[in-house]
């Protein structure tokens, strides 16, 4: 899930031009947290710190548990 994130999180930056260092000021973070929380080989990175990052693209993180066959 999180490789999921990470990789649509860096695809939303790159269509809406927004640079890393851009996204860790409207995140108020370090722009060394940003590449962890970008890393998609990083498993680390809380969602209500993907939904943050989400939210600063102008987009919603949603996470869906359903039932059913693995």
């Amino acid at each position: 899930m999180k490789k999921v994130t990470a990789y649509k999180l860096l695809e939303l930056m790159r269509q809406k031009r927004v640079t890393k260092d851009a996204l860790a000021k409207r995140l108020k973070t370090s722009r060394a947290s940003l590449d962890r929380l970008l890393d998609p080989n990083n498993p680390s990175g809380a969602l209500s710190t993907l939904s943050k990052a989400a939210s600063a693209l102008g987009c919603t993180l949603r996470v869906e548990l359903t039932e059913g066959k693995p």
